[in-house]
């Protein structure tokens, strides 16, 4: 490893001409890098709090060093605006990591995909075919019923007084939404074990790989992080085949998952109308369906765990939410999702949760295309970019002084929506590369809390108080609570419940 270091060392320094010298000048400001690691070591385990102290010192756009792989962090929204919307087309594109290559297929998803017709194609397909306002209205009745057998079971335990494993229970009905809309509901069984794939997909895709930062050393697999994407990448393929082929052999199916929209589409041209034309084989279809499982799994349930850690947290805001469900809703039925749109209150807790605990504190890096300058600073081609969008959503300078606190009251005045406009709130990203499943994560997310906080009172375990509650957090593809919400509920509904 020494010798190889001391190569790799050599070869940068014959590389180094004074050209690269001039231009290191006009870098943005940043903490000074160490030889190889660059500034691995000040990350910590949760970076994006590190990331934020630097910034405070640096700069709201500053530069840094992950390993080798010269990287840009934006800590402000005009920061955020200057590189997603102004120069949003140099952005637009994504670095290539591991888990891309060996998870979605060498990058044929839409999440990884580098910037270009392949992409532009593959977006316009799903977000036309998969993710549209008609596509995810035609699931409504899938998530009632889900959501439904949700209620029913923690009704179950309040009345057999048993404490529930609340995170569990969130989770598993997100898995089971996105498993149904995605794969049809026989995924639901326990035949392909969707959910241990899922867990150690989202593991792989969120652990930090030494091999993205200093490529040289990839090939060491130093982690062992290189034989499980293998393994994984292996083991994914043959439940995807076996899904395709039951798919094939359903000649009928009673309603259109994704994987029935997608297979009458295999070898018909991606992008007919262009110059160069992609044909969709299995494989595109294959790492497009990966894509979309790894980013429903994890995001919608992180969400509505954070939110009900902080309503337990803040009674205040708990009874004023549950106040607005009665008033709306009544207390003899479930909400419904065509109510959710008059629940204002509701709207601005989901807001709140999303401006103190993003999904993706640092969103998902992009990669610059061309050498720019920006702001004066000089952002050289291959920049890794990162938007530390925690550290904008704890900024006193944009949320005032009580940025710490859960207050939901602070959206009355402001007019900012979720839809990549507002820099100042990213939970989706924006530009281009947004996130185009935000209506349906939305909705599920807006669906599941609403359901848990009406039905249902929440008593914390025997001897604990709100402030006991641990917000520890878990950095990984999303920042998790660290601990598991295990509550005592008492039914609060009044007839009938459906």
């Amino acid at each position: 490893l020494l010798l190889l270091v001391s190569v790799y060392t050599i070869f940068l320094l014959l590389t180094r001409g004074p050209n690269h010298r001039k231009a290191s000048q006009k870098l943005p400001p940043g903490p000074r890098p160490l030889p190889i690691i660059g500034n691995l070591h000040q990350l910590g385990t949760l970076p994006h709090h590190s990331l934020q102290k630097l910034a405070q010192k640096h700069g709201p756009i500053m530069s840094i060093k992950l390993g080798t792989v010269q990287s840009i962090v934006l800590s402000s929204p005009k920061a955020a605006s200057l590189f997603l919307k102004t120069h949003d087309t140099n952005f637009a594109s994504r670095p290539k990591l591991q888990a891309s290559e060996y998870l979605s297929y060498g990058s044929k998803g839409m999440a990884f995909s580098e910037y270009g017709p392949y992409w532009r194609s593959v977006r316009k397909l799903c977000t036309s075919q998969l993710l549209s306002g008609s596509k995810t209205e035609s699931f409504v009745e899938l998530r009632k019923e889900v959501v439904g057998c949700l209620v029913e079971s923690v009704k179950k335990s309040a009345v057999d007084g048993e404490v529930v494993d609340l995170s569990r229970k969130i989770g598993e009905v997100v898995e089971d939404i996105a498993t149904t809309m995605i794969f049809g509901k026989k995924s639901r069984d326990d035949r392909y074990n969707l959910k241990g794939l899922a867990q150690e997909l989202l593991s792989l895709v969120g652990a930090f790989n030494l091999a993205d930062c200093v490529p040289i050393l990839g090939v060491l697999d130093l982690q062992g992080l290189t034989k499980r994407m293998k393994k994984a990448g292996n083991f994914v393929d043959q439940v995807l085949e076996n899904i395709i082929s039951d798919h094939q052999q359903d000649t009928n199916p009673q309603h259109q998952d994704f994987v029935d929209v997608l297979l009458p589409l295999i070898n018909q041209p991606l992008n007919p109308h262009d110059k160069h034309v992609y044909i969709i084989d299995r494989t595109n279809i294959k790492a497009i369906l990966l894509d979309l499982m790894v980013a429903a799994f994890d995001t919608s349930a992180t969400t509505v765990d954070w939110t009900i850690a902080e309503l337990l947290k803040n009674p205040r805001v708990m009874k004023k939410l549950q106040d607005e469900l009665q008033s709306v809703i009544g207390m003899d039925k479930m909400v419904e999702e065509k109510d959710l749109e008059k629940l204002s209150y509701l709207d601005m807790v989901v807001k709140e949760s999303f401006r103190l605990h993003p999904i993706a504190p640092l969103l998902v890096p992009r990669e610059c295309i061309e050498d720019t300058i920006i702001e004066g600073h000089w952002i050289p081609k291959k920049s890794r970019v990162m938007v530390n969008a925690w550290a904008i959503g704890h900024d006193p300078n944009v949320w005032s002084e009580n940025v710490e606190e859960f207050y939901p009251e602070r959206f009355i005045e402001r007019n900012i929506d979720l839809k990549g406009h507002n820099f100042e709130l990213l939970p989706f990203g924006s530009g281009r590369r947004m996130c185009p499943g935000m209506q349906s994560g939305l909705t599920i997310v807006r669906l599941v809390l609403a359901q848990l906080v009406h039905c249902f009172d929440w008593e914390l375990p025997s001897g604990m108080r709100p402030k006991d509650i641990d917000m520890a957090e878990i950095f990984g593809l999303s920042v998790a609570r660290a601990d598991h919400l295990l509550l005592k509920p008492t039914y609060r509904l009044i007839g009938k419940t459906t």
